[in-house]
């Protein structure tokens, strides 16, 4: 599994999800080529909702404390309430959280 798969997988258990990116921005860094060392993760949820910023960052620093404490150097929080993804965004529907799609259906 790559680290990627691992933020996925440990924001979608943490959290109840409306729409979930996580990319992997190593390829802007010096860093080796393939590397997964930088990420920006997107999410939105009802958790969020009533927390100030700072909470909801600790939230999804806690969800990957084991990444945060291993091979993820730098990591970009976005987070959003899906009232505050519509009033920045729009009404277009979101899109649910990509879990791996045909290579875990397939299981492969």
């Amino acid at each position: 599994m790559t680290v990627q798969d691992t933020i996925e997988t440990r924001l979608a258990e943490r959290f109840e999800l409306d729409h979930l990116e996580v990319i992997n921005e190593s390829g802007g860094h010096n860093v080796p080529a393939g590397s997964e060392t930088h990420f920006k993760v997107v999410l939105v949820s009802e958790a969020f909702a009533g927390e100030r910023l700072l909470a909801r960052h600790r939230m999804v620093n806690q969800a990957l404390a084991a990444e945060l404490d291993g091979p993820v150097h730098a990591l970009a929080i976005h987070t959003y309430t899906p009232q505050e993804w519509r009033r920045r965004f729009g009404e277009a529907p979101l899109s649910p959280p990509c879990l791996g799609g045909k290579a875990r259906e397939s299981g492969g």
